[in-house]
């Protein structure tokens, strides 16, 4: 049985993970530049349309320290592509799609949950990989005598 669909959506899957892990590299470099971000916000105020209240509000979002903060938005990302490729070879020659399946359900509703709905997209794709490779079941050989 053909798993286009399962590996199709694995990979995409997998990019909107490369697209986080670029989010959570910029996220990291604004907490690690919190100076040079509050210059040049107030630099730039006229230009963006903000008020005091917003920078405020922007320099606050940057000093907490929650769980979705720069390394982790690093971290999570590369271990949901790593577990993705391992269940995309599991998946390669229809060797072991319940696993496959098991592996997409867990890593998409973990990385929702963790990240606190923080790729949401790439949680779908895999969600919906992981039901496919459950559900679907190789049709029954006839052996004819």
């Amino acid at each position: 049985m053909k798993r286009t669909a399962e590996i199709t959506l694995g990979i995409i899957g997998a990019v909107f993970y490369v697209f986080s892990i670029a989010f959570g590299a910029l996220r990291l470099w604004m907490e690690n530049n919190k100076g040079y971000l509050q210059d040049y916000m107030y630099n730039n105020q006229d230009e963006f349309q903000l008020t005091n209240s917003d920078i405020d509000m922007l320099q606050e979002f940057f000093n907490l320290n929650l769980a979705t903060g720069g390394p982790l938005l690093i971290i999570l990302p590369i271990l949901a592509i790593i577990l993705g490729i391992v269940a995309l070879v599991l998946l390669k020659g229809n060797k072991s799609p319940v696993a496959a399946g098991i592996i997409f359900i867990a890593t998409g509703v973990l990385y929702v949950i963790i990240t606190a709905g923080g790729g949401i997209l790439s949680g779908i794709l895999y969600l919906i990989a992981g039901i496919l490779c459950l559900t679907r079941k190789p049709k029954p050989t006839i052996i004819q005598e």
